[in-house]
């Protein structure tokens, strides 16, 4: 995207409408189940159920439309794990599982383990990790996914949702920036990162680009309740 294309994209709903779209449920700290796909998905208090927008995502890494098949894939909020063990199944060469919550990379490990198994040909490397801050060394991913907490409301005191749901524009940029300043991005690697205009969309494409990444649409879905959510696919030319 160029900067007459940035532009275009949709400013933010009013606040009171990206608010009351955003209520969280009441059930974040109990013990949950969820299934997609005919796996059953075991979810611990303060892990967050994925919604339809994570779905985009595990839909198209299954289909191969997001191709990990062979790649180092990072699944960016690991969250329940959901993309790990589809990633697993479609033959990924290596999966970084991050999550800056040690009870969703705890999740994630548990369901890779028990719906992917140990016999397959991936490697599973489950990470607690604020972004890519405390990825040891400086590994050339293939392919990433992040369907970030971008909301720019608050929408809740409560620090699980906060972390989960409207953390805002300090999480995109600072995710950009660091697969910028460490150049963590293999020659040919792709971004694939979800957004809506519940957040600051012109100003997130416009940090990343930035930081040299280029912006496509991959997917736009219209949700009929004012609500334009974006599949961004990126790229980056090295030395950028």
């Amino acid at each position: 995207m160029d900067p007459s294309q940035i532009a275009q994209l949709p400013p933010p709903l009013p606040p009171e409408q990206i608010i009351g779209l955003n209520q969280p449920k009441v059930d974040l700290h109990t013990r949950r189940d969820y299934s997609w796909n005919g796996w059953e998905f075991e979810v611990p208090p303060e892990v967050f159920l994925p919604g339809a927008t994570s779905r985009m995502i595990h839909q198209r890494i299954l289909d191969d439309d997001i191709d990990v098949r062979g790649r180092v894939y990072a699944a960016m909020g690991a969250g329940l794990g959901v993309e790990a063990v589809v990633a697993g199944l479609r033959g990924a060469g290596r999966i970084l599982a991050v999550d800056v919550h040690p009870a969703s990379v705890k999740a994630t490990e548990h369901n890779y383990h028990r719906i992917v198994g140990t016999g397959g040909g991936s490697e599973l490397v489950p990470l607690v990790s604020d972004l890519f801050t405390d990825i040891p060394d400086r590994p050339q991913l293939d392919v990433v996914t992040f369907n970030p907490p971008a909301v720019s409301q608050q929408v809740s005191e409560d620090p699980d949702i906060v972390r989960n749901v409207c953390a805002g524009r300090p999480v995109t940029d600072a995710f950009f920036t660091q697969l910028a300043e460490r150049d963590l991005l293999a020659p040919g690697g792709e971004v694939y990162f979800v957004a809506s205009n519940t957040a600051d969309l012109r100003q997130i494409i416009g940090h990343a680009a930035q930081c040299g990444f280029t912006a496509h649409v991959h997917h736009r879905h219209d949700w009929g309740d004012g609500v334009l959510t974006y599949l961004f696919r990126l790229t980056r030319e090295t030395g950028k």
